[in-house]
Formats: structure tokens, sequence, C-alpha cells
């Protein structure tokens, strides 16, 4: 394959992975925002909750869609390797918005509003889609996947 094919490859995988991406950020902010706007849960609590609320989404958006034609694992491993994969990104993106807030508050000079912590949020959202992007190509949903054979009895 070449490399232009390569990559046209590739930019095709992550025009779809972004979708089913964007689809699960939507869940998560909403979800984030009801816990932590509309129930007052504590930031960080609300971000691992709404980010395994939004994994259901992005699994089957990623197996089915994104990811099709790849995956040499079993179900299985498959889903084994997607929850490890996930776990240690919700832990990335609780640190991150952890760390963030205490910042902008650093910042601020008081403790930071809804409006810094959305942005610290999306913020960490964006470093989480590169980190799970790169997981899910190389780790989840790595190799082809076999195909049925044709006019099998």
């Amino acid at each position: 394959m070449s490399t232009r094919a390569r990559w046209r490859r590739v930019a095709g995988l992550g025009a779809r992975f972004l979708t089913v991406g964007a689809v699960s950020t939507l869940i998560e902010i909403g979800v984030f925002n009801a816990l932590y706007l509309g129930l007052g849960w504590d930031v960080v609590w609300a971000k691992i909750v709404a980010s395994l609320v939004a994994l259901v989404n992005a699994y089957f958006g990623n197996r089915e869609w994104t990811f099709r034609d790849r995956g040499g694992h079993s179900r299985a491993v498959e889903i084994t390797l997607f929850v490890i994969v996930n776990a240690l990104c919700t832990v990335l993106g609780a640190v991150l918005v952890w760390a963030g807030v205490a910042a902008a508050s650093a910042l601020l000079g008081r403790e930071a509003g809804p409006v810094a912590v959305n942005v610290v949020n999306l913020g960490s959202i964006a470093i989480v889609v590169v980190a799970r992007f790169v997981l899910y190509h190389h780790v989840v949903f790595r190799g082809e996947r076999a195909r049925p054979v044709s006019g099998a009895r």
C-alpha cells in the first residue's frame, strides 16, 4: 500500500472516529453538566461518570462503523482491551480536569466557575480523544478482522 493510500485510509478512519467521538462528547458534556450543575456533584466524579456513560456509545460506534474491518481479537479480548484503554483514558481525563480546575482557580485567585470548569473539561476531552484514537487503532482494534468464507455451505 502506498504512503498516500495509507494516509487516506487513516484519514477515513479518523473522520469516522471523530464522528463517533462527537456524539460521545455531546453525551459526555450533557451528563457532566447534569451531574455537576444540575445535581451538584464534585467535578471529578461528574467527569468519571460522564465518561463512562459516553463509552457505551463509543464502543458500538467504533466497533461497528469506524473499525468495522479491523480487530483480530476475539470479542471478549476486544472488550477487555476497550475497557482497560478507556479506564486509563478516564483516569487521564479526570486528572486533567482536577489539575486544570486547580490551575484555573490559582490563576483566577478564587474557585473556578462553571465556564472555566467547562473550558478545562473540553481541553481534557481533546487530549483524551487523541490518546483514544491511537490506542484503539494500535491496541483494541488491531489487525484485520477475519472475514467469513464466501460460498460456504
